[in-house]
């Protein structure tokens, strides 16, 4: 095919999870079911610590921000997914790969950062509790979630533009259920190299600094924890990083392994079905992991249930 200048009437084909017509129904009866889900439960998360005011800490506070964006995550890939599905289509207009790449990059990176951020306030809580008040503060919190928005909209910007100056050939196939920026680059007409190097760096860097300070919080909260001679206070302490390092570790371990397996197997659909479990299973997970394993969430949960049956 030849390539293309101009954008208008360009179109891709998202190959999705799978082919064949008769597995259609069934990634559709699943994948709706995991998104409606996702969205509910993240909902619900935010509003039961928007309606009771024992959750209004700053812990509380970067979790809502983590649900807004979890639901704004699955939000930018699964709907066109089972619309495509339903209609037995696999386009994508050139605009809205464009878009679909651009709020990925931005809920994706959002995520990073607030799992780091939230890994920080474990770590003023724990090791400098009588202070954790001064420290984080409402003006504080704010600035980081803001900061956070900052960088990643920047980033994500940055790719954006750089992207706009690739040539591609219409009906240029995507082996996946979404647009992402690295199988993009590799389908383009024209030279990325400076979009990939670009990438590599912004992968680098976005992903070093997050783990380096989550690492550096939680060996600073190990070394606090041994120097309780209460083992009460231990678990106690402990007990409040519990949810945020499953979710940490959910995070960075399926989104490792998207890599790893796209690295080791040759087959095109080992990437996109990688990838459904840190772009739907994680968001999905998230909410369940922190309503089960914090007794405060449950009871703000439970008394929000009950006003909502009782009311008339």
């Amino acid at each position: 095919m030849e390539a293309e200048n101009h954008t208008e009437g360009l179109e891709f084909l998202l190959l999705g999870l799978s082919e064949d017509l008769e597995q259609q129904p069934i990634l559709f009866g699943l994948f709706l079911p995991m998104y409606l889900v996702t969205v509910l439960g993240n909902l619900l998360i935010i509003l039961t610590i928007s309606s009771d005011s024992h959750l209004h800490t700053p812990m509380y506070f970067f979790l809502s921000n983590l649900s807004f964006v979890d639901i704004c995550f699955v939000s930018t890939t699964i709907p066109k997914m089972l619309v495509n599905i339903q209609t037995h289509s696999r386009d994508i207009c050139y605009m809205g790969c464009l878009t679909q790449v651009y709020f990925f990059m931005i809920f994706a990176g959002l995520d990073n950062l607030l799992l780091t951020v939230m890994a920080y306030d474990r770590f003023v809580a724990i090791c400098h509790p009588l202070h954790y008040t001064v420290i984080m503060n409402p003006r504080l919190c704010v600035l980081l979630v803001l900061i956070c928005w900052l960088i990643i909209f920047s980033a994500s910007l940055l790719h954006i533009l750089l992207m706009r100056r690739l040539t591609f050939s219409t009906g240029t196939e995507i082996p996946h259920f979404f647009c992402e920026l690295a199988l993009i680059l590799k389908v383009a007409q024209s030279d990325t190299f400076i979009n990939n190097i670009v990438l590599y760096v912004a992968t680098a860097l976005l992903c070093v600094f997050p783990v380096t300070g989550i690492l550096y919080s939680y060996s600073q909260i190990v070394s606090s924890l041994l120097r309780m001679s209460s083992t009460a206070s231990k678990y106690k302490a402990f007990s409040t990083c519990g949810s945020h390092l499953c979710v940490v570790s959910l995070f960075y371990g399926t989104g490792l392994g998207v890599y790893l397996s796209s690295s080791v197997t040759h087959s095109s659909q080992g990437r996109p079905i990688a990838s459904v479990m840190y772009t739907v299973v994680t968001p999905m997970l998230n909410p369940f992991i922190y309503t089960l394993r914090n007794k405060d969430v449950k009871g703000a949960l439970g008394r929000l249930l009950s006003r909502a049956v009782s009311c008339p």
